[in-house]
């Protein structure tokens, strides 16, 4: 099953740890590899032919000398993109076949590739490592209704909703959050939204305390990486996974999780 948490808090290598590599590409996951990081942030989006392909934004111009949203272009020309720093394009389904040891927290980008992506997962047998998340919440309860297996993030209303909750009493926090949310596993949050704090002490116990693990992005400076770490965060979404796990290191919290294949 897909593990949200660790024996200490975890790294989630944002885009695949993008400071670090050419972001959500297999070049990428490998490297982490080699710093035992096993959980991938990434992002899909649906080609002309109906793949689901990795990468963050709709258009290919920022990774790729090229220029084209990958939505009007076929895997057949995607394949053949190269980044400057020599990383190319994957399918979900390559990902999952070359990196049978990484758990993957991919972010369906639009309403279209909801449904590709799901299919993918199943036909890779891969529903106890990957999580779902999107910003649109109705995207999320869509997925549940047809895979109630499948492991997602809360939606942007629901973690809305929970932030409130959190500075409440416990009494009315019920009221905006009854009880445990069937098939969320994880709320993944700023730290901030704005000039609103999102993740305090109040805010982690409230989710802990309805089943999720708080995974707190996009976390780059060491000083926010330790203030979250303090507050009790599950996991620190980074594109520097090397230095997060520098920073737990020398907490005492580096608690190496098994690759997926391992479980």
């Amino acid at each position: 099953m897909y593990r949200v948490v660790g024996d200490g808090p975890i790294i989630l290598a944002h885009r695949g740890g993008g400071a670090e590599g050419p972001e959500n590409t297999p070049e990428a996951f490998e490297a982490l590899r080699n710093i035992q990081v096993f959980h991938v942030e990434t992002d899909s989006h649906l080609s002309a032919d109906g793949q689901v392909v990795l990468n963050h934004d709709p258009e290919v111009d920022r990774t790729y000398p090229a220029s084209g949203k990958i939505r009007e272009m076929n895997w057949s020309e995607l394949r053949e993109l190269r980044g400057v720093d020599g990383g190319r394009m994957i399918r979900l389904a390559e990902a999952l076949d070359e990196f049978p040891d990484m758990y993957f927290n991919i972010d369906a980008k639009s309403e279209e590739v909801a449904l590709p992506l799901l299919e993918v997962v199943h036909e890779h047998d891969a529903l106890g490592r990957v999580l779902v998340a999107s910003f649109d919440e109705s995207r999320l309860r869509r997925l549940r209704r047809l895979e109630p297996r499948l492991v997602t993030s809360l939606g942007v209303g629901a973690v809305t909703r929970l932030v409130a909750a959190s500075q409440l009493a416990q009494p009315a926090r019920r009221l905006l959050v009854p009880g445990p949310l069937e098939g969320v596993w994880a709320v993944q949050v700023p730290e901030k939204m704005g000039a609103i704090r999102v993740v305090d002490r109040r805010f982690v116990a409230t989710a802990h305390a309805l089943g999720c693990a708080v995974h707190v992005w996009t976390v780059n400076e060491e000083e926010q990486m330790h203030r979250l770490l303090d507050l009790g965060v599950d996991g620190i979404i980074t594109d520097y996974p090397t230095k997060a796990r520098k920073v737990l290191e020398e907490r005492g919290q580096w608690y190496p999780i098994a690759p997926a294949n391992a479980e």
